[in-house]
């Protein structure tokens, strides 16, 4: 086997993985796993404009570990460029995808029709990276496996997939062959998430790919529904609005549920409006309440959480909401503020002292959302600066990823150590905070890998 690293390195964007593999006989198999877009700071968006180092026509199939666009966005691209092969992934990362890839294409065709009326793009005419088209021939490839099954991807290489309870549907990759495996992790949920299972146990694998968005940080132990509350009261109060930038799967899922729950025991007001604006998220709901053998919740509890919030789904009544005045809560995608609606409602309530632009996950380098969070007094939207005079404010222990310390719990399960482990998906800093801390606490074989690095497995 052999091992290249397509994205991922010094970054948490842009997941691709390609594994090569090639028999005594001849036969060969070429596997991408995941097939993410790069986000965040520009040089990074601009690998998803070139070519990819390996022609498209020569993967034979494509693994995804979940639905999150860094890990499933190029995908669209990959087959527009002549990709035809199969695309495995769990039944939930497929309907989840039919969602999150037909919404990124038409959010890079609103776009670019929207940079080309403005005229603020350098481009002319701007392009979208990717179509409506090409996401619906992508979607065409996907084909659903179940957990715990093996699945027989020729030359000598056995797939099987297992829950990682980072989103529904997600899911460690393990490849294996006679002599070798190997495990990508994907995104490595929380053991007591209070939605998401705990992941699964995993016993052995002679490579481990594993992430490290939080490699250098441990999650805040306070009760995250008590800080919501505070958050939300304070606002309230000023008469403002309570803007939070969502990821429309899993995060919007879990601030809907914590404010049921608040609402219900009365520590903020019952009336209080919420909406949900995102189609995407209202979606990704439906498709949460269907897979309900994934989740932690009861039935009852599921639809709670869907009566809680106005679903907004016209774009005129979208443009209304920057119209009305607080006290309101405003769910809205993208949860890095990178596109979307919530980019036409921060244009209206950033500049508002008596706003709050709440933040509920990990933000990535070089988006509007990790920009606020650094005190940035303006940020630029369609050509402009915006002026950010509201609170700007983040609950960290919401995040859906694993912490260094639960993925140290999660890897003390192994019978043995990986022959070695690639440490991925960080930001520099976190990715070699977390090399440490399985070199001196695991006392494990590791490395950092950098970008197109191409290593051999015995």
């Amino acid at each position: 086997m052999q091992l290249c690293f397509l994205g991922a390195t010094g970054t948490v964007t842009g997941s691709k993985y390609l594994l090569s593999h090639q028999t005594a006989d001849g036969s060969s198999r070429r596997i991408l796993i995941d097939c993410g877009l790069f986000q965040g700071l520009k040089q990074l968006r601009l690998r998803n404009w070139a070519d990819l180092p390996i022609d498209p026509k020569t993967i034979d199939a494509v693994v995804l570990t979940h639905a999150h666009i860094d890990h499933s966005g190029y995908l669209p691209l990959l087959v527009k460029n002549g990709f035809s092969g199969k695309v495995y992934c769990t039944p939930a990362t497929r309907d989840l995808c039919e969602v999150l890839l037909l919404d990124s294409a038409h959010l890079q065709e609103e776009e670019a029709r929207y940079a080309n009326k403005s005229g603020f793009s350098k481009h002319n005419p701007a392009l979208p990276l990717y179509g409506t088209e090409d996401a619906q021939n992508a979607l065409a490839l996907l084909v659903p496996i179940a957990y715990d099954k093996d699945l027989d991807l020729g030359a000598g290489l056995t797939l099987r997939l297992a829950p990682s309870g980072h989103i529904l549907g997600s899911a460690f990759v393990r490849i294996h062959s006679k002599k070798t495996s190997i495990l990508f992790s994907g995104d490595i949920g929380r053991p007591h998430d209070i939605l998401m299972k705990a992941p699964a146990a995993i016993k052995q694998a002679d490579y481990l790919v594993l992430e490290s968005t939080y490699g250098n940080r441990l999650h805040e132990r306070s009760d995250p529904q008590l800080q919501l509350a505070e958050i939300i009261n304070q606002t309230v109060k000023q008469k403002g609005v309570v803007l939070i930038p969502v990821f429309a799967v899993g995060r919007a899922q879990e601030l809907l549920y914590y404010i049921h729950l608040l609402k219900a025991a009365g520590t903020i007001p019952k009336d209080l409006p919420v909406y949900l604006n995102s189609p995407m998220a209202v979606d990704a709901t439906a498709i949460f309440n269907h897979f309900s053998d994934e989740h932690r919740l009861s039935a009852e509890q599921s639809h709670a959480l869907c009566r809680v919030a106005h679903m907004v789904n016209g774009v005129e009544e979208s443009k209304r909401l920057n119209l009305m005045r607080g006290p309101m809560i405003i769910l809205s995608a993208s949860g890095m503020a990178t596109g979307g609606r919530v980019v036409h409602h921060l244009k209206a309530f950033a500049p508002h002292a008596i706003n709050t632009i709440l933040f509920v996950g990990f933000q990535a380098a070089g988006t509007r959302g990790a920009a606020m969070l650094d005190g940035a007094p303006s940020i630029k939207i369609h050509g402009e600066y915006v002026p950010v005079l509201a609170k700007v404010a983040l609950l960290s222990n919401l995040s859906a990823h694993a912490d260094y310390a639960e993925i140290l719990t999660w890897l003390s399960g192994f019978s043995a150590p990986p022959k070695m482990t690639f440490i991925t998906h960080g930001e520099p800093v976190a990715a070699d905070a977390m090399r440490l801390h399985l070199e001196e606490q695991l006392r494990w074989s590791v490395t950092v890998p950098d970008y197109l690095e191409t290593v051999n497995l015995d």
